[in-house]
């Protein structure tokens, strides 16, 4: 009999997983809780991968923490057990439920009911922490590089979305996402993750990347040059950066003065050769 209950336990990639242990633990509250579709809603459900990703940030006590994505707040109970003070960000109103009661339990978290996208930001040195929804990653992410009060991103993301982090250059992978993360910061992918791990599971498995973030802001006329490079991935750097109205000329000429042949792809191109090209052009 002892046997056959443990077979009728799922098993998960970090060891056994009970659903009705794990609501009883608060990773799962509401079992009939309707996941959102439209607002990526893939709840994570093992306490052993979620204090791992609170370990990948590194944070301590003394830190500053953003929270995109708190969903049913079984990130935002490791992370403000740490005694951070952590800002966790939902925007699905139908979870408040399940979230305000944390901040009594943590007196340094604040839950915040609405659009991290339309949020200041704290203005001083803070680490990202979150498992973000699909549909919002690339935004999120892009935010977050952008503001150098940022010391640290560590995110769940999509395995391509992850892979593409990371991209070296020459690959297909490598594009806007990757040359402005190297710009600000170094990227690594800490673990990969099943989609078994994740209620209801996705049609993706996912990856946690952590990106430690240098305290740099990114020239916006580098940023407009990169995006310009990538806008069509078939063409030529020189075709791309015309068509977003650079003069012929002064790319020919930049491109002389850096090495690199007229008929170079953008994804050729270092982050490093891309802030040469922007200085130069």
């Amino acid at each position: 009999g002892e046997r056959r209950k443990r077979r009728a336990r799922p098993s998960c990639a970090f060891g056994v997983f009970d659903l009705q242990n794990a609501a009883k633990r608060g990773i799962i509250r509401d079992m009939g809780f309707k996941h959102s579709h439209s607002l990526g809603q893939n709840f994570l459900t093992d306490k052993n991968l979620l204090a791992a990703i609170v370990g990948d940030a590194g944070v301590t006590a003394s830190d500053r923490v953003i929270e995109v994505g708190a969903g049913q707040g079984a990130l935002t109970r490791p992370l403000a057990a740490t005694g951070a003070r952590v800002t966790s960000y939902e925007i699905d109103s139908r979870l408040e439920e399940y979230l305000r009661p944390l901040e009594s339990e943590y007196p340094a978290l604040e839950v915040v009911m609405g659009d991290f996208m339309k949020a200041e930001l704290p203005g001083e040195p803070y680490k990202a922490v979150a498992n973000l929804p699909y549909y919002i990653t690339t935004p999120v992410l892009f935010r977050f590089l952008d503001d150098p009060d940022c010391e640290s991103v560590t995110v769940m993301v999509q395995k391509e979305v992850a892979e593409r982090i990371i991209a070296p250059p020459g690959g297909k992978d490598y594009g806007v996402l990757s040359v402005t993360t190297r710009l600000v910061g170094e990227p690594r992918i800490t673990r990969r993750v099943p989609r078994t791990m994740f209620t209801p599971p996705p049609n993706v498995d996912s990856a946690v990347v952590t990106i430690v973030r240098r305290p740099v802001t990114l020239d916006p006329r580098t940023k407009a040059l990169v995006r310009a490079a990538f806008a069509m991935r078939r063409k030529t750097l020189l075709n791309c950066l015309t068509a977003a109205g650079y003069p012929k000329p002064a790319v020919l000429s930049a491109l002389s003065a850096l090495g690199l042949p007229d008929a170079v792809r953008g994804e050729r191109l270092s982050p490093e050769e891309f802030i040469k090209l922007s200085k130069l052009l």
